[in-house]
């Protein structure tokens, strides 16, 4: 299964970047044997519309422009699931084992996700009620997706 990340805003250089891509750089290389293909990070402009309902709109086309059909859907938002890490890793190996052939996990901007495309997620997902920087987020995703793949694969890395 091909596993994307999108994200609403870039990444600027620096340390935090610099962590986020050695966590996605792991997950790479660790994802790959356990039929999770890393293909990298989407970065989008935030929208420039003066509303808020419309930038949320704009950057959620822009998001399904980029979805091949049949890709599942997780959005990070702050009202979704607080999942361990092993529910996150099996709702990944439930979504590959299912036939699904991609997934896009989504960091939306600064106004959210819009609700129509909340409405077609299969999961929303939080990292807690706490609100985080978007470079914190991708470091965090990036940090749990290669946990998820140490614990499809038995690799030591978790130890729960």
């Amino acid at each position: 299964m091909k596993v994307w990340v999108h994200a609403v805003g870039r990444m600027k250089a620096g340390p935090e970047k610099e962590l986020a891509d050695r966590y996605l750089d792991r997950f790479s290389k660790s994802g790959g044997p356990l039929g999770l293909d890393f293909s990298g990070v989407a970065e989008i402009a935030e929208s420039r519309a003066r509303d808020v309902d419309e930038r949320r709109r704009e950057e959620a086309d822009r998001l399904r422009a980029q979805m091949a059909p049949g890709t599942a859907l997780i959005l990070l938002d702050e009202r979704g699931k607080n999942l361990s890490s092993q529910q996150f890793a099996d709702r990944i190996a439930a979504l590959r084992d299912g036939g699904q052939r991609g997934l896009m996990i989504a960091i939306g901007g600064p106004d959210g996700h819009d609700e129509a495309l909340r409405n077609e997620a299969q999961l929303l997902i939080s990292f807690g009620a706490a609100t985080w920087p978007h470079q914190m987020v991708r470091i965090m995703l990036g940090e749990q997706l290669y946990r998820a793949a140490t614990i499809l694969s038995g690799h030591p890395y978790h130890r729960a």
